[in-house]
């Protein structure tokens, strides 16, 4: 048995893809996928960022305060 995922089950995949594949054709669908990874790159590369900069902010933080 294949594993739900979002509690999408093996029939509404196939549905899906069969609409993406109608909607964009054979060609578009590469360019749609690397257009989605750089998407998802940048969301993790903007959130690692925030996340050092909390990071960063506390440690100088905590530093300021254990110099007191």
């Amino acid at each position: 048995m294949i594993p739900a995922f979002f509690n999408i089950g093996t029939g509404e995949v196939i549905v899906l893809v069969f609409l993406v594949l109608l909607l964009f054709g054979g060609k578009k669908i590469p360019e749609l996928m690397r257009g989605i990874g750089k998407g998802v790159r940048s969301f993790r590369q903007g959130m690692n960022d925030i996340s050092g900069e909390i990071n960063s902010a506390a440690d100088k933080d905590s530093t300021a305060d254990s110099d007191k």
